[in-house]
């Protein structure tokens, strides 16, 4: 663990203020200080205590839109442009591990399963595309048989298997760049809320007991943005995701439940999601709901999801369950921009935050230290404010997720 860093008191002067302690906010600080720039990062609860810390840690490839998409909305070069991103993305995040050390249990490969007859032909199709429009050659499908042979998870059609893909310890790794971005100089404050002027013309931080001045703000708050930008907030929603760990398996089930000790997925549009930690529990994310409140029991919320995939899990315990909200997108691109001449943010990574965020933070840093290409390819994609902004956005975001759940269900 990481021992607590402590609360801002008094006013300091910084090139630039990082407010929020996840992946971003880490990730962006730490690049900073390699950059040589004097950087203070906020965090108004403990570094990683957002999603970084409560998200199922898999490192996904691409973005988190499909290629077809991205293709209509910026063009094929540009969408050749924001893949090699994600796959840079992925990169970013195993060298960061590799030079600073960070013991977060980094495992290969994703297999991503069909939960419905029709999704068969669209991994194959989607699989083609990659391979002769991206280059890309790190997939390959796999048939009922093939899925059977590297898990028991009932219910699926096939999968596409991604060896391009990376699996974590998500609070372990934010810890660890915490840790790096503290060992590199960076000045962290937990316990600390930090409200920057809403128009970005000042690098004025105002905290509860005292301020930070600064040429540049870094805002890397996403779904635990709430009221401090109101302008920002109406182009993500904050949605609540639920994770379960089952206590150890049983050593003869470990092969059954994931032969090659990769993470998984499906293809529902509420997404279950599960891996294998390193000490063989069953981590499994199943489940979300749109409120402000959590379920009052998180591990019977997201058990029937489990069994539903894994019956033979029956009667093993579920020793824990969390919750964290994930900021999505309309289109479930990430949000990236600026406000007046100080505010740099992105936000909205829409579930597909660890390679993602990381990213974002090595691009503000790019950005603020004048090579804005990264960024300004990021920025490229529209963003759409959800109807109603932050009033109205709520009965609109329930009606549609509510609706495709119903389709989940219904197998169409």
């Amino acid at each position: 663990m990481l021992a607590a860093f402590p609360a801002l008191e008094g006013e300091i002067e910084a090139d630039v203020c990082v407010i929020g302690g996840g992946y971003t906010g880490l990730s962006a600080a730490l690049h900073l200080r390699k950059k040589g720039y004097d950087v203070v990062l906020l965090e108004a609860e403990r570094v990683g205590w957002g999603a970084s810390g409560r998200n199922g840690g898999h490192v996904g490839t691409g973005q988190r839109a499909d290629q077809h998409s991205i293709e209509r909305w910026v063009g094929l070069e540009a969408a050749k442009g924001l893949w090699q991103t994600g796959l840079d993305a992925v990169q970013k995040v195993c060298d960061l591990i590799h030079e600073h050390q960070i013991d977060c249990e980094l495992g290969s490969g994703n297999l991503h399963l069909a939960a419905k007859p029709r999704d068969v032909g669209e991994l194959q199709e989607e699989i083609e595309h990659l391979e002769s429009h991206y280059g890309y050659q790190h997939l390959a499908y796999l048939s009922p048989d093939a899925v059977a042979e590297r898990t028991s998870a009932q219910g699926f059609y096939g999968a596409m298997l991604d060896d391009g893909c990376r699996h974590l310890h998500p609070l372990k790794y934010a810890l660890g760049l915490a840790r790096a971005a503290a060992e590199a100089g960076v000045r962290i404050y937990e316990g600390t809320r930090g409200q920057p002027a809403a128009d970005g013309r000042s690098g004025e931080v105002k905290t509860a007991d005292g301020c930070v001045r600064a040429r540049h703000i870094v805002l890397g708050c996403n779904a635990y943005l709430g009221n401090l930008i109101p302008r920002l907030a109406g182009n993500i929603m904050p949605i609540n995701n639920f994770v379960i760990a089952t206590e150890p398996l049983p050593s003869h089930l470990l092969p059954r439940i994931n032969r090659d000790n990769q993470s998984m997925s499906d293809t529902l549009f509420v997404i279950n999601y599960w891996k294998l930690s390193e000490d063989g529990r069953l981590l499994f994310g199943g489940g979300e709901n749109y409120s402000s409140r959590f379920p009052r029991d998180i591990k019977a919320f997201v058990r029937p999801h489990m069994l539903k995939i894994y019956p033979e899990l029956e009667d093993i315990e579920i020793e824990y369950g969390w919750g964290g909200a994930v900021g999505i997108t309309l289109n479930r691109m990430p949000d990236f921009g600026r406000i007046g001449d100080c505010i740099w943010y992105a936000q909205g990574f829409s579930g597909h935050g660890v390679p993602t965020a990381t990213m974002a933070g090595h691009l503000l840093a790019e950005a603020i230290d004048g090579d804005t290409t990264g960024f300004d390819l990021m920025a490229s994609v529209p963003t759409h404010r959800f109807p109603g902004g932050t009033l109205l956005r709520w009965p609109g975001l329930v009606a549609g997720m509510l609706f495709y759940s119903l389709r989940d269900r219904l197998g169409r």
